[in-house]
């Protein structure tokens, strides 16, 4: 089957959380989760025409159950389009407990320092069971179309970042195996020795790539935040568009940034400002 790149645009509306109801047995509230998902696959403000055409209502339905999350801020209203409000990003900060913002507010300005230095994209994730959440991510003129949103998963083992944690978590990568490595772009190891040996790689070398692994067009080049227990509790990433961007040309400042990250994250530790966990996500 030909693999072709991400689209957002011409994905199917999003069921993560599981298969959603038939339409006849989907509730008001049913409505408004599908609303949000469906908003939550866009990286720009989408009309209400195409918000129902994908959560498969009609154009009245999707026009009430959006003034009802616009009153409760979990949507906001640009001229005739709509896009996720403020509220929804303070519930979705909390999902986890109290760590996460902890972890972001020490490494965010060492992400800046990472954009300041490439001018590319750039990403902070963290592992979570066998996936990746992504906690910040800055871009500039010259963004690359990527599946990465803050606060979206991916699988770890086809991200740059993801391969970077489980190159140090051998449980965690030991379960992305069992669970299947399918492949979502011609270029994903998906065979479990090259994968194996991949991460082998990464362990050694201290630095991880996706190259074209997650989205076609789209590279990357990662590398973990260790903590203070000698584990990474988190990882910055640089991506760009495969057919300009060259990986090597950033390993240096990802590994300066990094070291950097790392110091920050074991002095506020000593502190007592991130939980002896090293302030990473709760195993899933």
């Amino acid at each position: 089957m030909p693999v072709t790149a991400f689209s957002p645009e011409h994905a199917d509306p999003p069921h993560s959380g599981g298969p959603s109801p038939e339409p006849e047995q989907q509730t008001a509230v049913d409505k408004a989760l599908i609303l949000l998902k469906s908003l939550a696959e866009h990286d720009r403000d989408v009309g209400v025409s195409e918000l129902a055409r994908r959560a498969r209502l009609t154009k009245s339905t999707a026009f009430r159950l959006l003034g009802i999350l616009q009153r409760n801020e979990l949507v906001e209203r640009v001229g005739s389009n709509y896009r996720l409000g403020t509220q929804l990003v303070d519930i979705g900060s909390r999902v986890y407990g109290p760590t996460p913002p902890l972890l972001q507010e020490r490494l965010l300005p060492h992400l800046a320092d990472l954009y300041e230095l490439t001018h590319e994209t750039v990403h902070l994730a963290v592992l979570h069971g066998t996936e990746i959440v992504y906690v910040n991510k800055i871009h500039g003129h010259r963004a690359a179309r990527s599946p990465s949103r803050i606060g979206a998963r991916l699988p770890a083992y086809c991200t740059g970042v993801g391969k970077a944690l489980l190159a140090f978590d051998h449980d965690a990568a030991e379960g992305a195996i069992e669970a299947g490595l399918p492949a979502r772009t011609e270029y994903t190891l998906a065979d479990p020795d090259r994968f194996r040996a991949e991460l082998r790689r990464i362990r050694q070398e201290g630095i991880a790539y996706d190259r074209q692994e997650a989205a076609i067009g789209l590279t990357c080049v990662a590398v973990p935040v260790m903590g203070p227990l000698g584990r990474p509790v988190a990882a910055l990433s640089v991506a760009g568009a495969d057919h300009r961007f060259d990986t090597s040309r950033y390993a240096g400042a990802l590994r300066r940034v990094a070291h950097e990250a790392a110091r920050a994250v074991t002095a506020a530790k000593a502190r007592g400002a991130v939980p002896s966990g090293g302030g990473g996500l709760p195993r899933a």
